[in-house]
């Protein structure tokens, strides 16, 4: 008996070196000639198979909107919650994230109609650099910063006009703003 289990723990040993010596050869041939080389970054790595399905353009979320006319203006986009400071040129100088009122303005054209250095917001909330445009329902809209720094997202069940935006966004919109400035609302 000691015999055949002697043969088969040499026969199993064999097999094992095989598999390790077969192992050993794949990671070999597989290897990269200097093993100090960098890995391939994405943009090297060899590109997946060809599918029927084309891929959308992705939309550049700092662009300013296709839809919103030409010239020096102020672009408010209602979904996106974004503004853009667009040049003559109809390039934006300036873009920034903003929350907004609970009181929206249709989409559409405006101009800077007033403006406050601080005055107190509806919501009670110190404000700067408000930049009005229009008025909805009899509540004013426009833009501001609130000096304390915050962007609160506004009580829902009182009617408020003041698209929020961070201070030194304010003092952007601030410059950039005047009296009779264009402002665009987009969806």
């Amino acid at each position: 008996m000691a015999r055949s289990s002697s043969g088969f723990v040499a026969g199993l040993t064999a097999a094992a070196l095989a598999v390790v010596g077969f192992l050993a050869y794949q990671a070999s041939a597989n290897a990269p000639a200097d093993v100090s080389a960098k890995p391939r970054t994405p943009s090297t790595a060899p590109s997946a198979a060809a599918t029927d399905t084309p891929k959308k353009p992705v939309k550049d979320p700092l662009a300013v909107p296709a839809d919103s006319g030409s010239g020096a203006r102020v672009v408010y986009a209602l979904a996106e919650r974004r503004v853009w400071l667009v040049n003559e040129k109809n390039q934006a100088t300036h873009t920034f994230s903003v929350m907004p009122s609970t009181v929206h303005p249709v989409p559409g054209a405006y101009s800077v109609t007033s403006r406050s250095g601080s005055v107190r917001g509806s919501d009670g909330v110190r404000i700067e650099h408000v930049v009005r445009f229009t008025n909805v329902d009899d509540v004013a809209i426009g833009f501001s910063a609130a000096v304390d720094g915050t962007l609160p997202k506004p009580d829902p069940s009182r009617k408020t006009g003041g698209i929020r935006m961070k201070r030194a966004d304010g003092d952007a919109m601030w410059t950039f703003a005047v009296i009779g400035a264009k402002i665009v609302v987009v969806a």
